[in-house]
């Protein structure tokens, strides 16, 4: 079973800047598990960014949706983020909020089975703006049951503000 750390926080709040120094305390290999699906040419120069940001120390998996077809096991691994990846299930189902929670809670059930080390990065959508438009409504409700689920079963769990950790549980 995964040790699990969940680092959540709003927009550039810091979050995975210190979830990335965090791995990297914790091994000389880290790895990162990028969700994230390209949809524009602006998406594409973030991702390059945060590409940027990493050393030859790091190990790095691609993985859209299907994380427990990789193997972790004994490794540290930096999720990066639950966002995007409860976006690529949302876009999926069709933008069905019930389909899309069930999928993305059997696989991350499925994937916390690995015996890992695992820092999970996550945003705190519910702290801003009521979104006006009904999709965006119902993606606001999927983060926010997901980042309960796995704030639940998580053994550490870290807000960012404005660069600040502050450790929660």
């Amino acid at each position: 079973m995964a040790t699990i750390t969940l680092v959540t926080g709003g927009a550039r709040s810091g979050k995975s800047s210190f979830a990335q120094h965090m791995a990297e305390s914790k091994s000389d290999r880290p790895v990162y598990l990028a969700t994230a699906r390209i949809w524009d040419e602006d998406f594409a120069e973030r991702v390059k960014r945060h590409q940027s940001d990493r050393d030859e120390r790091w190990e790095n998996v691609e993985e859209e949706k299907q994380l427990s077809k990789h193997d972790f096991s004994g490794k540290v691994v930096l999720m990066d983020c639950v966002t995007l990846w409860l976006t690529n299930f949302f876009h999926d189902s069709g933008y069905k909020l019930d389909e899309a929670l069930k999928a993305a809670k059997t696989e991350w059930e499925q994937f916390i089975q690995q015996d890992m080390d695992l820092i999970v990065v996550t945003n705190e959508l519910g702290m801003g703006v009521h979104p006006e438009h009904e999709t965006a409504r119902k993606f606001a409700d999927l983060q926010g049951w997901m980042n309960q689920h796995i704030a639940k079963g998580a053994n550490d769990v870290y807000l960012l503000v404005s660069g600040i950790p502050v450790k929660i549980k």
